[in-house]
């Protein structure tokens, strides 16, 4: 069993710049690939970014390419994903999951919600204009 707990959500001016963890509890963190995903109001949850259970291994959604980060320290458990140059559209709750297998080069099943095990409750990132 993996507990995953998303912080570091707020409020932000466009253009400006947030942080979110996702700390893990459980024996599998470093087994599992880490993947962050975004839902707005009235919408799909959507992939964000994806790490693999190295770090060596890293995919981002189109939207987000360029300004997303996401990076991960095995000994704390925890997932990081750094955001810059943020948009009105970047308004969503970000979703921190972990997936117990791995991210071979060439990987597509990272970007459906339904290839992860585990899930965080959720944290609101909101930027205003």
């Amino acid at each position: 069993q993996v507990q995953l707990v998303e912080s570091g959500g707020g409020r932000v001016q466009a253009g400006g710049s947030l942080g979110l963890s996702c700390a893990a509890s459980g024996r599998t963190f470093s087994a599992s690939t880490m993947g962050w995903f975004r839902q707005a109001p009235g919408q799909e949850r959507e992939f964000v970014s994806v790490i693999g259970r190295s770090g060596g291994s890293t995919y981002y959604g189109d939207s987000v390419k360029g300004r997303f980060t996401i990076s991960r320290d095995n000994g704390k458990n925890t997932v990081y994903l750094q955001m810059n140059s943020l948009k009105p559209e970047d308004t969503a709750v970000y979703y921190c999951a972990a997936a117990v297998r791995s991210l071979p080069y060439g990987s597509t099943w990272y970007s459906s919600s339904s290839s992860y095990n585990y899930w965080g409750q959720g944290t609101q990132v909101t930027v205003s204009s």
